[in-house]
């Protein structure tokens, strides 16, 4: 009976040095208030300047989801009022944004859609009010005012909460990509506020929205939205009215909770800056911008199908971050590696072990270099698939290098096929009645001997050419 609409609207924190008006640092876990200047904090008589590499950010996400630059941008000033906006109002842009349009396409089970993005504008963000820290006291850090964000909003067309994490994903790893945004959704520097509203089915008019506030992670968007989908659901089927109004959501309870009623744009007085000039852009920055762009998740996606021959769904995992990707290019270069075995190695074992030891690609204490080695054993037989699973773990948690493990642990397999060929021929002669057996019809006995072999040679002999010998030798 209801369809559910949704848009999203993503912060994104620029990896700038420092903020977009002051010359303040942007470094995380500072201690509070240590990194707020006089301009951050709106003292009488200082003036804001822009900072370039800000803007050359934006203009990199707008190329990128192909969206249209404004040759002139605006920036305003956003009224209200809170103890972490000391100034009294917030610089964004508001009629004149610096990127207009543009798109995000998707893929939920193998349908692809393609998500319309009315806008990316830039903006400095609020400080951080701390609530419990003191009784019956709020604290404030501004550490963050000031701080450079890009704000990109979505067009309602997302339909269910799938799409939407589908949708945040492909932008946290496009801003990744490019370099922009380090998408630390932890430390906040990549965060997302959910409109969520419902319709009658086949109704093109929308419903009324709430607005879910600062949501730091993509499992608790998914959460969220489905609460919210659900608690409105609930109240128009007895028949009231949604309210417009903003909430926030509390994954302890699963559940979201009412912050106050929505404040429609006009309430927020927005005006031009007059302490900032209109930004204009030429065309020639335009173009050596984008002359300097790196591939993008799409264009490594149909290259990864094309090149290496994977799978839609590994190179969807490979491709989702950059430094992933290039772990596992690093791996097959120079090597004649089959990319689908390093790719089912990194996905399978790589990442299992970094999700168990949380840590991240650029933190990997298994060079590529070194998983490239560990391969091109498994590929020339030298040792086998559940030795170097051994190995990996050990390189992983010692920082030991696979060359040294292997040879110090004696893990060479025996492929010599003379050498085998003697060993398989004594113990079939020890073990003539289970020959007998085996060619009588009970094939599984072929375990047993293989497992005899395996201990004759300390679990040193190469599994497959056992197997090619013993089937050869055991026939009637």
């Amino acid at each position: 009976m209801w369809e559910s609409v949704i848009g999203l609207e993503i912060h994104v924190q620029l990896n700038t040095k420092s903020k977009i008006f002051s010359p303040a640092s942007t470094d995380f876990g500072s201690s509070q208030n240590t990194q707020a200047c006089a301009i951050d904090l709106g003292m009488p008589g200082v003036l804001p300047v822009l900072n370039e590499e800000a803007v050359i950010m934006a203009i990199k996400f707008g190329i990128a989801i192909g969206a249209d630059i404004l040759d002139d941008s605006i920036f305003a000033r956003k009224n209200y009022f809170y103890p972490d906006l000391p100034k009294g109002y917030q610089i964004s842009q508001f009629e004149i944004p610096i990127v207009s349009g543009g798109s995000m396409e998707i893929t939920i089970d193998n349908k692809t859609k393609v998500v319309n993005i009315t806008r990316a504008h830039l903006e400095e963000d609020a400080g951080k009010s701390i609530h419990d820290l003191y009784p019956n006291e709020s604290a404030i850090d501004l550490n963050r005012a000031g701080t450079p964000l890009i704000e990109i909003v979505s067009e309602p067309e997302m339909e269910n909460a799938a799409e939407a994490v589908q949708y945040l994903k492909n932008i946290h790893s496009l801003v990744r990509y490019l370099g922009i945004s380090d998408g630390n959704m932890q430390e906040g520097s990549f965060r997302c506020d959910a409109n969520v509203s419902l319709k009658k089915q086949g109704v093109d008019k929308l419903g009324t929205r709430a607005e879910i506030k600062n949501i730091n992670s993509f499992k608790y968007v998914e959460n969220a939205i489905n609460h919210e989908i659900e608690r409105q659901a609930r109240i128009l089927e007895r028949g009231d009215k949604v309210i417009q109004e903003t909430r926030l959501y509390d994954p302890s309870k699963n559940e979201t909770r009412s912050m106050r009623s929505k404040v429609e744009a006009n309430d927020y007085r927005y005006f031009p800056d007059p302490d900032l000039l209109p930004v204009c852009i030429s065309q020639d920055l335009i173009k050596n911008i984008k002359s300097n762009m790196p591939e993008l998740p799409s264009t490594k996606k149909i290259r990864f199908i094309s090149q290496y021959g994977l799978s839609e769904y590994d190179t969807i995992i490979l491709v989702s971050d950059r430094e992933l990707s290039e772990y596992f290019e690093n791996t097959l270069k120079t090597s004649d590696l089959n990319p689908k075995l390093v790719a089912n190695w990194i996905i399978t074992e790589v990442l299992a072990l970094a999700k168990k030891t949380y840590l991240s690609v650029k933190d990997y204490p298994v060079l590529a270099e070194d998983l490239r080695y560990l391969l091109s054993n498994i590929s020339d037989e030298t040792i086998s698939n559940k030795q170097a699973k051994e190995v990996l773990e050990r390189m992983w948690n010692n920082n030991e290098k696979p060359r040294d493990i292997i040879e110090n642990e004696g893990m060479k397999q025996i492929s010599n096929i003379d050498e085998l060929n003697k060993i398989v021929d004594n113990i079939i002669k020890n073990h003539y009645k289970s020959v007998e057996e085996y060619q009588s019809g009970k094939d599984k006995l072929l375990g047993f001997f293989v497992g005899q072999v395996m201990k004759a040679t300390q679990g040193q002999a190469n599994p497959k050419v056992i197997n090619q010998i013993l089937k050869e030798k055991l026939k009637k």
